[in-house]
């Protein structure tokens, strides 16, 4: 039975991608899994998955490394599955003297806008060309390479463009996907804003173009169902600030659910949204929501993103715009209120285009084979 370790930093050892659906299908298959996340505590099973994982997200790097170094010599995999070039660089020994695959999963940009927040000019240029070396370092390193999306192959697909490759894009397993096409209700619309809470994910642009709305319709009633949370404590007052100028008489709040009931949480949704800005990485990414709202069935209203277009061409079952255009996004809003068909045929378009093309069966087998073809090679 071959054994495949997944090895991460920043992931939970319950990610939605490692865990659902990499891990559960690759021991569906017959090999034996593990993971070993640096995120939080846990050490036991979980569905015949190997879970170690320890809380030392913030040690240093030579603590991180010798822990994935410790678990690579306990477990002896045949394939190592990695998500970030630490892990990786970790499993370099290892991958060296026992000639097996190192696959390396590039679904963040790396360095990510995140990462460089907290540093000042000059000193962000500085780490941006640290990160970007390790970078090059961990694709020299690893044997394969996982796209999540194609926008993000550049630099390393071209740089070792004779190590082999894939495109395994973020579609979810219809088990964990609730159909919950809404049948709409006259003069009345629930909008819907999910995942982290920030400037840059849009939540000031989706709370201006509700004003709009309300100004352009005042008739209509509009429901707002916001579902997530800030992160760092200048989303946490930029929102705070936001709830406190517009003061929405319909309003609700809902922390993160599990993963298992993300899509049964904005079920009462009729439109869900995602007005990020748009910027180099958020232009040159596809947003993973995307495939949950389709599969739920779901109409939705998407800043017009290179990374949707690229993929997915024109959205058959919403809108991309411009997210700062708060009179145009009010506009196909109110549409959408007011034809009852348009919106029934994007709901039942999306749900049709997530069973038919969108969904991870559609992809799993082409990763088995790929992880396959890494071991014997």
């Amino acid at each position: 039975m071959p054994k495949v370790l997944f090895l991460t930093t920043s992931h939970s050892y319950n990610d939605d991608r490692i865990f659902y659906h990499q891990a559960k299908t690759l021991k569906e298959r017959g090999y034996e899994v593990k993971i070993c996340s640096l995120y939080a505590d846990f050490n036991g099973t979980i569905d015949g998955i190997g879970i170690e994982s320890y809380a030392v997200i913030e040690g240093s790097i030579n603590r991180k490394v010798e822990t994935f170094q410790n678990v690579c010599e306990t477990f002896q995999p045949d394939c190592i599955i990695c998500s970030e070039p630490l892990a990786v660089v970790a499993s370099k020994k290892w991958v060296k003297e026992k000639k097996i695959s190192c696959i390396y999963d590039i679904t963040e940009w790396y360095p990510s806008m995140s990462m460089l927040r907290e540093y000042t000019f000059p000193a962000k240029i500085v780490h941006a060309a640290k990160f970007f070396l390790i970078q090059l370092y961990a694709g020299i390193v690893s044997t394969h390479f996982i796209f999540g999306e194609s926008t993000k192959k550049f630099p390393l697909a071209y740089l070792f463009w004779w190590k082999r490759q894939m495109i395994l894009p973020y579609y979810p397993d219809p088990v964990y996907i609730k159909e919950s096409i809404k049948e709409p209700r006259p003069c009345t619309i629930t909008l819907c804003y999910t995942g982290q809470i920030s400037k840059d994910k849009g939540i000031g642009n989706f709370f201006k173009a509700i004003d709009v709305i309300h100004q352009k319709a005042p008739d209509l009633k509009v429901r707002v169902l916001i579902i997530g949370s800030a992160k760092y404590d200048g989303d946490k007052i930029y929102f705070s600030s936001l709830l406190a100028k517009h003061s929405f008489a319909d309003i609700e709040i809902r922390k993160p659910s599990s993963f298992e009931q993300f899509t049964e949480v904005f079920a009462d949704a009729d439109l869900c949204f995602d007005l990020r800005e748009i910027n180099f990485e958020n232009n040159h990414s596809l947003p993973i929501k995307l495939f949950y709202f389709m599969g739920a069935g779901k109409p939705v209203i998407y800043s017009n993103l290179k990374g949707i277009r690229r993929h997915m061409g024109t959205l058959l079952f919403g809108e991309l715009v411009d997210p700062k255009d708060a009179d145009s996004i009010a506009e196909k809003v109110i549409n959408y209120a007011g034809n009852p068909e348009l919106y029934h045929s994007h709901a039942v378009k999306a749900r049709k285009m997530f069973n038919e093309k969108y969904n991870w069966r559609t992809i799993s087998g082409s990763f088995v084979d790929f992880v396959k073809r890494s071991i014997d090679k």
